[in-house]
C-alpha cells in the first residue's frame, strides 16, 4: 500500500513561512516528530491537528487534504 498524503502540514508551514523546528518548539514536540508528520508518514491525532490551526491561525481543514472528489 503506497503512503497516501492525509495533511498539508508542510504546505501550510511553508506558506507562512514556518519551519519544523518552530512548530515543534510551540508544540513541545520532537523535531523528528515534525518532520514525520510533515511527510505524511504519521500523522497526528486530531487534538493536535486543532492546537496547529491554532498556531497557524487556520481552519484546522485547510491542515487535511480532502477526500471528497469536486
Amino acid at each position: 500500500m503506497s503512503k497516501k498524503a492525509i495533511n498539508r502540514l508542510k504546505a501550510v508551514l511553508a506558506e507562512q513561512g514556518k519551519t519544523n523546528k518552530w512548530l515543534a518548539e510551540k508544540l513541545s514536540k520532537n523535531e523528528t516528530t515534525i518532520s514525520r508528520w510533515c511527510t505524511n508518514e504519521v500523522q497526528p491525532s486530531m487534538d493536535t491537528f486543532v492546537e496547529i490551526a491554532g498556531l497557524l491561525n487556520v481552519d484546522v481543514r485547510e491542515l487535511i487534504i480532502s477526500t471528497k472528489n469536486n
